[in-house]
């Protein structure tokens, strides 16, 4: 069977994006001077950037909602984005998962988070999941309490998904949440069942213990790569890659490894960071699922959270594939001709 397409699985919430004036100290005010709602969660944030890059390819959902008001406001998303949900399951058990979402000026945000929902997800509600698309793309790991529990035989219960997922003819996926405290045991048994992990710096370094930034707080290119060949080993098939806003080193089974630094973007023109990095999984994703080659597909990353970066929420900075490929050979462009002028200027001294 030819497999195209990509699902997401997991994580479903309504984001309240509040832009604050500032951060305040405890106990003290601070204005909220703009409030929107916004679709979130990895599994929505990957496949609507998707659906908004105009990939042309089959997309599909996985998770749960409650049976409320910002239940029916993702199962409208959806249905507008052509995402098929049939495997999204509505509760009355539980509240629609949802994050209220505290915007600082300078585009870092804070997260209030309520797992309502996405706590009931388990194997049961993946029986059904048999279709011809291609990467089967979980998330977040350490927000699914039913399926972050432990498994005689895997491990946990979010290996035993993954290995079935894999078992029925699909390239894995798998991201996490940043979050504080040791949860290697819950990551860990998943890692031999992947295809891809795409995960910040800042995950990579809590399951690894390589400390991925020097003492002047610099990200190190060569500590993100022993971090990922680590992580390579423990078992993860094709791709690993790790992101931070600096770059991101994306590493292969076949030995390649390539540390990729981000587009540089001026403080004026970053408005919110609100899923910047599952902006990024969207590209590594398509492009992996094309068969990209390993450059390309950091550069395609880049692009799509540089983009994400322009707007509040987790999606409207999304834009087209091909506008976005246009703006990333102009970005190319113009990197070489200012690494071709300081070129010059050393030959010149």
């Amino acid at each position: 069977m030819a497999r195209n397409g990509i699902i997401g699985a997991g994580s479903m919430l309504v984001d309240h994006v509040q832009r604050i004036s500032h951060w305040p100290e405890q106990g003290w005010l601070t204005e909220i001077h703009h409030s929107e709602k916004c679709s979130g969660g990895a599994a929505l944030n990957v496949l609507f950037t998707l659906a908004r890059m105009q990939v042309n390819l089959p997309l599909a959902a996985v998770g749960m909602v409650g049976e409320d008001s910002d239940g029916e406001y993702i199962v409208q998303r959806l249905d507008e984005h052509h995402i098929d949900r049939q495997f999204v399951q509505q509760t009355r058990l539980s509240s629609t998962a949802m994050t209220q979402v505290m915007t600082a000026p300078d585009g870092q945000r804070t997260f209030f988070h309520a797992r309502g929902a996405n706590a009931q997800l388990d194997l049961a509600h993946f029986a059904a999941v048999v279709t011809p698309h291609r990467i089967f793309h979980l998330g977040y790991l350490l927000l699914l309490d039913s399926l972050d529990v432990p498994d005689d035989d895997y491990g946990t219960r979010s290996a035993r998904l993954l290995a079935q997922m894999q078992q029925r003819g699909y390239l894995t996926s798998l991201d996490l949440v940043s979050r504080a405290g040791e949860y290697r045991p819950l990551v860990l048994p998943a890692l031999r069942w992947l295809d891809y992990l795409v995960i910040n710096e800042l995950e990579a370094q809590s399951l690894t213990g390589v400390q991925l930034r020097t003492a002047q707080g610099l990200a190190a290119p060569e500590a993100f790569a022993a971090a990922a060949a680590w992580l390579m080993q423990q078992g993860v098939r094709q791709r690993v890659v790790i992101h931070a806003p600096e770059g991101a080193w994306g590493q292969q089974t076949n030995g390649e490894g390539r540390w990729q630094p981000a587009w540089c973007l001026t403080p004026e023109e970053i408005v919110g960071s609100v899923g910047a990095g599952d902006a990024f999984c969207a590209g590594v994703l398509y492009a992996s699922h094309e068969g990209w080659s390993l450059t390309e597909t950091l550069k395609l990353a880049h692009t799509c959270a540089s983009f994400n970066l322009h707007a509040a929420n987790a999606l409207d900075g999304t834009r087209p594939l091909a506008e976005m490929q246009r703006w990333m050979d102009q970005a190319i462009c113009v990197s070489r001709a200012e690494e071709a002028g300081r070129m010059t200027s050393a030959e010149k001294t």
